[in-house]
């Protein structure tokens, strides 16, 4: 008697040669089915729903991938954080030990059939409208030009420039680092990011996993002409409990001298990008060093302003931070013109004065953001820690509906139409 055919399962696996770990995958997942340990991020098959939210923001092309797999004989969690490398597709011979013909297998990937969640319901999920396509008008990004499955795995920088750009404190230090390619040829655009090998090893002796930085320089240079960029970094001094900690990546990147060198590979991002036409708006809210692909966008638009030959729409910048001690950018940022660029900071512990957050001074701002949301050519960008998105997402709900708009409708044409980009980690 013929036994019926176990089910063939498509399995969700994220690539751990060209993963640079940022983190995006995890923040990004509406139901927690990815999470990490201290060598890879790996995909829970039982949890895991084909939502497919995941695959938009990742840098790397890492997260898409899948294997066509027995359901009995899915990879565990232990197997994928063991792995340098993904293993190849089960052969037929392979599947048809299990009783799976190949030909049963599903396509690759799979289609989302997963609902998503109203934002009036109790269970907001801000990540619904993160559109996964830029602006119509944004440049052709160039991406994965150099890494472990490219014709080069890294390019070498020299680093041309290291400052501080916060006061010195206890618990944070951040730079603004500039690396030189040289006649080298590595095409980048606002809104993108590269990432860094550190040098040496790791606790299992293995090289360390490159990690991401977003570019805070525009498209011709952080010198205008120059074969350059520059990047925000912050390191962390102090954990929760006041005890030193040196990371690896950013306390190496923060200690560089000027003619070191760095492995560089990348360039990540094709979506995060800001519109080119001329009457575009731009709202960009960010934290920390969230700033970076804000000062990019920023800068690229000063430089066209005073060419003279770029009639600009409008830049709304919401920034926040501890305190302006910890604002990189903040003395620069005070400098800019008023009818250029309009500014508001928020500040979260300032002594003697209430928190607020970006989302506060968001709502203090509604009658403008109102106007700019009703407006077909305004284009959004959220940058800084997770748990800030959900709470700027729900204040534009919010604004939108107040002034009469139906969000719903709004939010899904934000998304279809590239305007509504959320980077957290």
């Amino acid at each position: 008697m013929e036994t019926a055919s176990p089910e063939v399962f498509q399995q969700h696996l994220i690539d751990p040669e060209i993963c640079i770990r940022c983190n995006t995958c995890e923040a990004t997942c509406p139901v927690d089915a990815i999470t990490h340990d201290a060598s890879n991020y790996v995909v829970d098959a039982t949890k895991c729903n084909f939502c497919l939210a995941c695959v938009p923001p990742c840098p790397t092309g890492s997260i898409d991938n899948w294997r066509h797999m027995p359901r009995q004989r899915v990879y565990s969690l232990e197997e994928q954080f063991g792995w340098e490398e993904l293993p190849p597709e089960l052969s037929a011979g392979q599947l048809a030990e299990w009783g799976v013909t190949a030909e049963a297998a599903p396509a690759t990937p799979p289609t989302n059939t997963a609902s998503t969640t109203s934002a009036d319901t109790d269970t907001f999920n801000s990540g619904q409208y993160n559109a996964s396509v830029p602006p119509w008008s944004a440049a052709h990004p160039y991406t994965n030009l150099f890494g472990p499955k490219s014709a080069q795995p890294y390019i070498t920088a020299t680093v041309a420039g290291n400052v501080r750009v916060t006061d010195v404190g206890h618990q944070y230090d951040t730079h603004h680092i500039v690396l030189d390619f040289g006649t080298q040829t590595f095409p980048v655009l606002e809104g993108q990011s590269i990432g860094i090998i550190p040098p040496g090893t790791d606790a299992k002796g293995k090289p360390h996993h490159a990690r991401q930085y977003s570019i805070a320089s525009p498209r011709n240079g952080e010198r205008p002409g120059y074969n350059n960029i520059s990047l925000t970094i912050k390191r962390v001094l102090e954990d929760h409990d006041g005890k030193p900690v040196r990371g690896v990546a950013s306390n190496y990147m923060c200690d560089l001298k000027v003619g070191d060198k760095v492995q560089v590979i990348g360039p990540f991002g094709s979506t995060f990008l800001m519109p080119n036409h001329p009457h575009s708006n731009i709202v960009m809210i960010c934290t920390g060093t969230g700033s970076a692909p804000m000062r990019a966008m920023t800068e690229w638009r000063r430089r066209l302003r005073n060419s003279g030959k770029f009639e600009s729409g409008k830049l709304m910048l919401f920034f926040g931070a501890r305190t302006p001690q910890e604002l990189p950018y903040f003395g620069p940022l005070q400098k800019l013109p008023k009818d250029f660029i309009d500014i508001n900071f928020a500040f979260s512990r300032i002594p003697e004065q209430p928190k607020r957050y970006v989302q506060d001074v968001m709502r203090e701002r509604a009658a403008d953001l109102s106007l700019l949301l009703q407006d077909p050519n305004t284009s959004i960008f959220v940058c800084g820690l997770k748990s800030m998105e959900e709470g700027v997402v729900k204040t534009l709900h919010d604004i939108a509906n107040h002034a009469g708009l139906n969000w719903d409708k709004l939010g899904a044409e934000l998304k279809q139409q590239g305007r509504l980009h959320l980077e957290t980690y």
